[in-house]
Order: structure tokens, then sequence, then C-alpha cells
């Protein structure tokens, strides 16, 4: 038996598993781990008492999320929800109050085209500059997309300007991509170069207070209403690392939760409102608002991020291991050695892929271009602004497949 299992592509440093073994061998563990690959380890072995079963004995478990700094930016001024975010406010009277939201942050797509776009724009002649500049609307934030010589430059131009792009091949084609590639190549520096304030970190974890307690996670999940029973789930510390992680010249942040279970993708989920919350300037109160009935499209950031740090057996540490003189289930004895794991084959290996496929990227470039309504209660208009959508009143189909694997209804942990 597991003690607690993890979507495609997520990553566990101490997980439980229970059964029968005939352990006669001696340093039975290193012979284990020498037939291994370096990416799984046997921490240790240990005798419980004889009903015991890692599933139903387990308290809770913690999470840790790793996630790119730049990710609470605020989207491009021209990408959709960049535009639509600042126009609600003002039509709701909020304009003063988005603005209060965003102040830390309030200059950087400026700062941007100053120190980054401009120069490359001012080397290019007249027809190339033109081009480039009705392209921008799908580049800056493609950026993330693509580096280097990914994916097709001349795609990112919009459907309208598709006749006056220069044929394939010819001089000026060419010079237009090697421009589109340039200008990727600085949004993806820029964001790299970016340092998170110390007023969005206060403004994350405020937010990340706002998830403690019993709540219903109808909204965090697949497959189940906010009549469901099954959908509340208590949640015992959200914690955020206020000391970043810088990578291949990436700022990182850790979140590190702690609950008692966890739904399928409720994680991802949850920390997929939180940074759409503060990179949107959205009213904290919309948090609140996801744990009643209304149904609320809210994405799940990659699976890449998130690694199941350890489940926690105080009860039976306390109880049966107590009375029949176990050992104590815990992770204290191999912290030195799950550390230095975590460090060589989890964190590396996280911040190795995201620069090679810009995962991140890839997911907040598609969040601020959906010109759909359905993430509009981030807007200060609130709830309202997505009654539209088409799933709101039918919020889940009635079978569904994740992304990842096919979803059988069990939890996640």
């Amino acid at each position: 038996m597991r003690c607690a299992r993890t979507d495609k592509g997520v990553h566990a440093a101490g997980n439980i598993i229970s059964l029968k073994l005939q352990d006669e061998e001696e340093d039975i563990v290193r012979k284990i781990n020498d037939h291994l690959s370096p990416q799984i380890r046997v921490w240790g072995i240990q005798r419980t008492v004889n009903s015991f079963s890692c599933y139903q004995a387990c308290d809770s478990r913690w999470y840790e999320y790793l996630i790119p700094s730049h990710a609470f930016l605020p989207p491009h001024p021209s990408t959709f929800l960049g535009r639509r975010l600042p126009e609600i406010a003002a039509e709701c009277g909020d304009l003063d109050g988005y603005k209060a939201r965003q102040a830390e942050v309030a200059s950087f797509w400026d700062d941007v085209e100053e120190e980054y776009i401009a120069p490359i724009l001012a080397e290019l002649n007249e027809p190339v500059k033109t081009l480039v500049k009705q392209a921008l609307l799908d580049v800056e934030e493609s950026a993330d997309m693509a580096d280097g010589d990914k994916g097709s430059p001349a795609a990112t131009t919009t459907q309208s300007q598709d006749e006056k792009i220069p044929a394939a091949g010819t001089e000026e084609r060419k010079e237009l991509d090697a421009a589109v590639r340039r200008l990727r190549k600085a949004y993806a520096t820029a964001k790299k170069a970016h340092r998170i304030a110390p007023a969005r970190l206060e403004r994350i974890d405020a937010v990340l207070q706002l998830f403690l307690g019993t709540r219903n996670f109808h909204n965090y999940t697949i497959q189940k209403t906010f009549s469901d029973p099954s959908a509340k789930r208590v949640i015992r510390s959200f914690r955020l690392n206020h000391t970043p992680i810088v990578a291949h010249g990436t700022e990182w942040l850790s979140l590190k939760i702690h609950g008692q279970s966890f739904m399928m993708h409720q994680i991802r989920k949850m920390v997929g409102m939180i940074a759409l919350l503060v990179r949107s300037g959205c009213p904290p109160e919309r948090v609140a608002e996801s744990f009643t009935a209304a149904p609320l499209s809210i994405p799940k950031v990659p699976g890449l991020g998130l690694l199941l740090e350890r489940p926690v057996f105080d009860s039976y540490n306390a109880g049966a291991a107590t009375r029949f003189a176990r050992d104590t289930i815990d992770f204290v004895r191999y912290e030195e050695e799950m550390l230095s794991f975590k460090q060589r084959e989890i964190y590396e290996r996280i911040f190795r892929e995201e620069e090679d496929s810009s995962a991140f990227g890839i997911f907040f470039n598609h969040v601020d271009h959906l010109k759909e309504i359905q993430l509009l209660y981030l807007s200060s208009k609130g709830l309202k602004a997505s009654e539209g959508w088409k799933g709101y009143a039918d919020k889940r189909p009635a079978a569904v497949e994740s992304d990842d694997e096919v979803v059988d209804g069990k939890e996640e942990g």
C-alpha cells in the first residue's frame, strides 16, 4: 500500500510504502539502492504493528511548490487580460484600488519596453519595424513560449496581418524573423532578471492565510460539486519562504502546504488561484468567494513545480507505536540525505526543465491571451464578470480525463 500518489511529472522526496517483507539480509537498504536509479531512493525500512496500513494511518501530508517569481508579474498591458483588468476597474470605480494592489510592479513593463525593447526597435528599418510592432501583441508574451529558433517566429503575428508578412525565404522575411527572435529573447531575459519586491511577498503571504482551516474546495478539483461532502478539506499551514532561490538566472519562490488530504489537482489549482489573484491585482476576498457554490474556472499551474515533501503519522506514533514499542515513523533521521537528494534530483531538475521548456511561461501566456470571460472574476467586477461563461451553470462534464492521466476518482494524497 502506498501512502500517497502524485500526478505524472510530480516529484516526491518522502513517501511511505507498507508491505510484508522478509528482511533477513544485512545492509538491505544499501543493496536495494544499488539496483535503483539515483532518482529513486529507499531511505529506510522499519518494523510496524501487523495491522499497519500507511494509507489509513497517515494523518496529513506536506507538499512544496516551487514557482518563478516572475509568475506574479502583472499581465502585459497589450494582452487581453492586461487590457481588460484596468478597464473593468475603471468601470467599477475601483481604478485607484487596482493601482494600489499593483503599486510595486506598476512600472515593470514600461521599464522593459525602454531598457530591452526600444534599443532593438531602433536598429530596424521602418518596414520591418512596422511589421514587428504589429506582431508585438503576441510576441511579448510568447517570449516565454520559445527561445532562439524554437517555433516559427512569424506565427506570432496576428491573422489580420498575415497578408503583410513577407514570403518565406525572402530577405525581408529573414530580417523579420530575426527581429522577432531578438524580441522574444529580450522579453524572456527581462522576466528572468526580475526580482520580487518585499511588498509583493507580503501580498502573497496574505492570500495564503485565506486558505487555512476547513474549506469547500469543489472549485479546486474535478468531478466534485459544492454539495459533495468530500470537497471539504482541512489546510493546516500554508507558508511562503521569504528568501527566494536564484537558479540559472531565474528567481524562484517556495510555498509549503500542510493538509490532511488533497484532491486531484487541488494544490496546483490553489497555487494557480494565488498567482492569478496577485498578478491580476484582484481583491483578496475572491478567495473566500471561491469556496461558495459559485463555479469558477481555476487553471492548474504546471505539475513541474510540485513535490510531495513528506507524510505525517502523529496519531500512529503516539498510539500504536508507543503501545507496542515500535519505532515512530518520521523523516527526521533522514533529513540530511533527503535535503541532498532534493537539491540534486528534484530542485535542479525543476530549474533545468523550466529553462528548457518554459512551462510556466507557456501557462501564463495562455492565461493572459485567453479571450474569454471565465477568468474575468479576477477583475474588480468579481464573479458577475464571469456569469456568462459557458461552464457557469454546469461546471463539469460527467466524465473527465486530466491532462496528465485518466482520473479514477481517487485522491491525490
